[in-house]
């Protein structure tokens, strides 16, 4: 280790373990003058910032350096008001992060406490009684080409499998996997075989799951070596229309696949974090555990990250090349992950998206029953569509009618997105703290866009 680089950890445990004395010192106080909530609060810091300490500690004793304790000074155990309790952790905050700032993140090559907790938090997310290991990227697409990379290290299958309307990301590796004309382009690599998607309203096999998954068998038997690394499945199609997996179909596709020597990838980049209302993670509505789960878009509410999750035996096989992204684990970014974990947490957003999400799906089936284009309308929590019809009774579906419905409800202030394989799909993601207050202003300004088609 680096003389200049050890000097300044050193800085940084001493920093951290005089927080910890500091604030365990506030904590008393607050605790002495009946301000419990400020104290354990108070509490809960000295906590985190003696396990930064020790982090650290492990990290240079790890790497045989000389680890170099200083005195701590005693701290302040009185103060004159409540407020000057905080002025005073303020500047405790204050003097650690400008510590933290004399180091800098230049690359995920070198240990970063931020990264490391947001792993530890998102992996207690995952279903219990499993070892979880978090890779971040920098998007969907590029954890999509890890998974890929691990399915088929782990695995030593080179064939994938994923359903036909599937969307996986821009890359040329994810748009192997993507099955809409609309969004592959030349030149992609091969090795990936499509299966029948579970579409309850339009599916080639018409309702059901059992055809589905004896497609996956067929599909096995036929388009790979008969061995595969493993199949990719969003639990709940986002640019495919808004498909969501039917009971049964994740856990039967995932018992077929493993048959087969592959592994079952769940793409949540659209799905996750609380969206379907039901669950975390929008597999756990089929009870299947997933051998490695693909996150995006919402886990930084607007930050470019991206992880992948993944059973430790796969990441460790792994570990026998060099993998990292620059980037993958921006500090910044993953405070920003963080802090979507609480909020998710702490303002019950989970809860919402079924709440609100449901009301709303009443709303528009109320429209289904008033304008006749509308042939279908699905989806869980706040990741809902409605597909239109040039009929009903044969399904044909109507590009026109979705565009002239979208471009009315942009004009109203309605941001709504063309979504399928034939563009007939509106597709609804909202942000997840839509209120039940804003259910009428949607469906409401729906109604008034299909009325001006008559």
């Amino acid at each position: 280790m680096h003389a200049d680089v050890l000097r300044a950890i050193n800085v940084q445990i001493n920093s951290e373990f005089s927080a910890w004395y500091q604030y365990l010192a506030m904590a008393a106080f607050c605790e002495r003058e009946k301000f419990t909530g400020a104290a354990r609060w108070l509490k809960s810091q000295s906590a985190e910032e003696y396990q930064h300490g020790m982090k650290l500690f492990d990290f240079v004793n790890a790497r045989n350096g000389a680890v170099e304790l200083t005195r701590i000074e005693q701290p302040t155990r009185e103060f004159e008001s409540f407020g000057e309790v905080f002025e005073a952790a303020l500047r405790q905050e204050e003097a650690v992060t400008g510590q933290i700032n004399a180091l800098q993140h230049c690359t995920t090559m070198f240990y970063h406490p931020v990264p490391a907790h947001f792993a530890e938090e998102l992996a207690a997310t995952m279903p219990k009684g499993h070892e979880w290991v978090v890779h971040f990227t920098n998007s969907g697409s590029e954890a999509i080409d890890l998974a890929m990379v691990m399915a088929r290290t782990y695995t030593g299958h080179l064939d994938l499998l994923a359903l036909r309307t599937a969307y996986h990301g821009p890359t040329s590796a994810a748009q192997s996997l993507t099955g809409i004309a609309a969004f592959r382009h030349p030149g992609m690599p091969g090795n990936v075989a499509f299966v029948a998607e579970p579409n309850q309203y339009r599916g080639v096999f018409g309702p059901g799951v059992q055809p589905y998954l004896d497609d996956i068998e067929h599909v096995i038997a036929t388009a790979t070596t008969g061995k595969v690394a493993g199949i990719f499945v969003e639990s709940v199609q986002g640019y495919g229309g808004i498909i969501e997996m039917p009971p049964g179909y994740m856990s039967g596709a995932a018992e077929r696949v493993r048959a087969a020597g592959g592994l079952y990838i769940a793409d949540e980049v659209q799905s996750g974090f609380g969206r379907t209302g039901e669950h975390m993670w929008g597999f756990e509505a089929d009870g299947v555990v997933p051998d490695i789960v693909v996150m995006a878009k919402g886990i930084g509410n607007g930050f470019p990250l991206g992880a992948v999750v993944a059973r430790k035996a796969i990441g460790d096989v792994m570990a026998g090349k060099f993998m990292f992204h620059t980037y993958g684990a921006n500090p910044t970014s993953c405070a920003a992950g963080r802090a979507v974990l609480q909020v998710i947490r702490e303002e019950k957003t989970q809860a919402n998206a079924k709440t609100v999400g449901g009301a709303l799906l009443a709303r528009l089936k109320d429209l289904q029953q008033k304008h006749k284009a509308i042939g279908d309308v699905r989806g869980r929590g706040l990741m809902l569509a409605i597909e239109m019809v040039k009929d009903r009774k044969t399904k044909e579906p109507d590009a026109d009618v979705t565009a002239a419905v979208f471009e009315h409800c942009r004009e109203q202030g309605l941001i709504l997105s063309k979504s399928g394989p034939n563009r007939s799909v509106l597709r609804m993601v909202p942000p997840m703290c839509l209120a039940m207050a804003d259910v009428d202003q949607v469906a409401d300004g729906l109604d008034k866009a299909f009325s001006s088609l008559a």
